[in-house]
């Protein structure tokens, strides 16, 4: 099946009826498997958390590079004493060295028990140290020493700003390969988007290619619409940033922030025929906003109002 054949089928099925309880349950479904990027809550924040998510979710931790990287190793000790999973991301170019990158991860594990991470070259025009690129990291043999057993590495489904389609893909299956060699298992995590056609034709190719592996897809939990068009131009999600101004009538407001609805109703469709995929939520408009709408839809307070959206009653 072509990716673009996949995408018309998922997004006709979510076209039916939305008296039909089925799809309510299919987004339920889709986000209690939800993970949470996080950048730098603080103690109070991840305590709140405890009451709107559940034990061992997933939260992965922003690779920030003007923070020490000691702040990441205690947003990660704090994260697991709350009962949740840290996910930190390594940042290939942060390390001035593979001694240090050693040091980093072997932290992570002793003070976190920190077992996946997600790989990125990370923001930085220049490298500090030896690592360019992610797959260096992942080549490095550092990750496996240190206890690591799983990597995620980054997909694009809107593009990047700097690399080509053709180029990109060269790169996950190059990463895909060497994660293989070196004993890893790996999982996709995209940059989150606003299109679900484009996010389902993405995913379409990558099977296509062969490629099938979990994908956590990037969504952006509730912000205000100012707010995501920043960090949309920022991140080079610039063809749904454009798509999202259109129909910014149609976005939900909770809060007074816009919610993903439309975007994740036919992602959910999909996911309810794969369960390799699951909801990935950017916490630009606030981690704890993030989780309580995801909480709420996660426990089927969900409301369909039109062919591809949904409104969540809030706890």
């Amino acid at each position: 099946m072509t990716a673009q054949v996949l995408a018309a089928q998922v997004l006709a099925k979510s076209a039916q009826s939305p008296v039909q309880s089925s799809p309510q349950q299919r987004i339920a479904a889709f986000m209690a498997r939800a993970s949470f990027e996080a950048t730098r809550p603080t103690l109070s924040d991840i305590e709140g958390l405890r009451a709107a998510i559940a034990p061992r979710t997933p939260l992965y931790i922003s690779a920030v590079p003007t923070r020490p990287l000691a702040a990441q190793i205690d947003l990660a000790v704090g994260l697991a004493a709350a009962g949740f999973e840290p996910v930190p991301h390594i940042a290939a170019r942060r390390f001035s060295s593979g001694v240090e990158l050693d040091r980093h991860l072997g932290r992570l594990n002793d003070e976190a028990g920190v077992k996946r991470v997600l790989v990125i070259g990370g923001d930085l025009p220049a490298p500090a140290g030896p690592f360019f690129a992610a797959i260096e990291v992942i080549e490095s043999g550092l990750l496996q020493s240190r206890g690591i057993v799983e990597v995620g590495i980054a997909g694009y489904p809107d593009g990047h700003p700097r690399l080509g389609a053709t180029e990109l893909d060269r790169a996950i299956a190059a990463k895909v390969e060497a994660a293989a060699q070196t004993g890893l298992a790996v999982h996709i995590v995209t940059q989150f988007g606003f299109s679900a056609a484009a996010i389902l034709n993405w995913i379409g190719r990558l099977r296509d290619q062969g490629i099938d592996l979990p994908v956590r897809i990037g969504l952006a939990g509730p912000a205000t619409l100012s707010g995501l068009l920043r960090y949309a131009r920022i991140c080079g999600v610039t063809a749904s940033a454009q798509g999202l101004m259109r129909h910014t009538g149609l976005a939900k407001q909770l809060f007074g922030m816009v919610t993903p609805d439309s975007v994740l109703r036919p992602l959910a469709e999909a996911a309810a025929e794969r369960a390799d995929l699951a909801p990935h939520i950017f916490s630009f408009g606030g981690l704890a906003a993030a989780a309580r709408w995801a909480a709420a839809a996660a426990a089927g307070r969900i409301t369909l109002d039109r062919a591809d959206g949904f409104t969540v009653e809030p706890p």
